[in-house]
């Protein structure tokens, strides 16, 4: 075989595409773990921390959810507010199920590391290390079992009233 014919594109966004899939046919609701730091991510800053950012991409939750081969793309709510969102499939670290936690953290893609290896002046040994993954646990631990101090997560109520 030739060596163009043994190259294949990236697996990422199909893996993406089927566990998007498999979490919404369990009427579960499926989340973005993105690294909001890699270049071309597109996402409000405010809800960026420590680098990272969760999305709901629930059908409920977005509009024209898009999820091609090079980017994902939808428009999203934050605090009210209408935001487009735009997401290299390459910054995705991980999706989930929000109330399993069941899903995948995705491997680093090689031909995202060797792009960017050729791009880079520096030597690898000057670039900086990779981001770490760790379990967030769904629900808080009962009281009395935590081992340290926790913010939790705002619970969101509806955001209509009844008038009479």
């Amino acid at each position: 075989m030739s060596e163009s014919s043994t190259s294949m594109t990236s697996h990422r966004p199909y893996l993406l595409r089927a566990l998007y899939e498999w979490i919404a046919d369990n009427g579960m609701t499926p989340h973005l773990l993105v690294d909001a730091t890699r270049p071309a991510v597109q996402v409000p800053a405010h809800a960026v921390k420590e680098g990272k950012i969760v999305l709901n991409v629930a059908a409920r939750a977005v509009s024209h959810l898009e999820m091609g081969n090079d980017f994902i793309r939808f428009s999203a709510r934050f605090g009210g507010v209408s935001h487009p969102v735009n997401v290299p499939v390459g910054a995705v670290l991980a999706i989930y199920a929000r109330e399993t936690g069941q899903g995948m953290a995705l491997p680093e893609d090689a031909s995202l590391e060797e792009t960017a290896l050729d791009d880079a002046s520096d030597p690898p040994e000057a670039a900086a290390p990779s981001p770490q993954l760790s379990a967030v646990p769904s629900d808080p631990p009962p009281d009395g079992d935590d081992d340290g101090p926790h913010t939790p997560t705002p619970r969101r109520g509806g955001h209509l009233r009844i008038v009479k």
